[in-house]
């Protein structure tokens, strides 16, 4: 579920901008209050089904569903979000007493063996049918192959550094502190998005954007505290 989850995300980020990709998956609080609900039967209190609700009036101003510029690849993020919240129950109901090294080195091995299986059928078919020119979302997948130059694997290095950083970052946050609080802070992740997509990208959200975003932060907040 997690590789699916980030293999979804991903392949978003080439056809939406980075605000709402962020927005969009930062949903998961919202997706773990409802399926602990439904899945769990946990008690969910007044905040919490009101978190809800606001915060998929958020989604719908982001992703217009009525309106011609509607993105379907801004629907990629939303199911990253409800990968990562059922993984989330998975693990609570069946792997509490599993030991954390040993599950995140299960998600490093999911992760290279999708890599290898489609990077196999990828071969295999260029092999069979040629090279595709088709321009999809997965591309990432399945592009061809490239040499790479130093400032390319400098990026990479640098990007491989920060993700080790944030995530054992993270997990000492939560660790250490009271997890209504730091998921609070976890929401500055939405706020940087949208300075960085601004910054790098000049991307501009729209009013309805703005708002749609507003909405999420606030409902996952809602529901962070509603946990407490």
């Amino acid at each position: 579920m997690l590789t699916l989850m980030w293999v979804a995300y991903y392949a978003s980020l080439p056809w939406v901008d980075l605000s709402v990709a962020a927005a969009a998956y930062y949903t998961l609080p919202l997706f773990m209050t409802l399926f602990s609900s439904l899945l769990l039967g946990d008690r969910v209190g007044r905040i919490g089904w009101v978190a809800v609700t606001v915060g998929f009036v958020g989604v719908l101003c982001i992703l217009k569903p009525h309106a011609d510029d509607f993105n379907a690849y801004a629907m990629l993020p939303l199911l990253s979000a409800v990968l990562y919240a059922l993984s989330m129950i998975l693990t609570r109901t069946k792997c509490r007493t599993e030991n954390v090294y040993v599950l995140s080195l299960s998600l490093n091995v999911s992760f290279l063996a999708i890599g290898l299986i489609v990077t196999g059928l990828t071969s295999f078919g260029e092999q069979w049918f040629g090279p595709s020119t088709e321009d999809v979302s997965f591309s990432f997948l399945s592009g061809d192959w490239s040499p790479m130059s130093i400032t390319q694997w400098t990026a990479m290095t640098l990007l491989a550094a920060a993700v080790i950083i944030g995530s054992v970052g993270a997990a000492i946050a939560y660790q250490k502190g009271p997890p209504s609080i730091v998921g609070t802070f976890d929401f500055s992740y939405v706020g940087f998005a949208v300075v960085w997509g601004i910054v790098f990208f000049g991307e501009i959200p729209d009013a309805g954007m703005l708002v749609g975003i507003g909405l999420i932060v606030l409902a996952g907040v809602m529901s962070l505290r509603s946990a407490k």
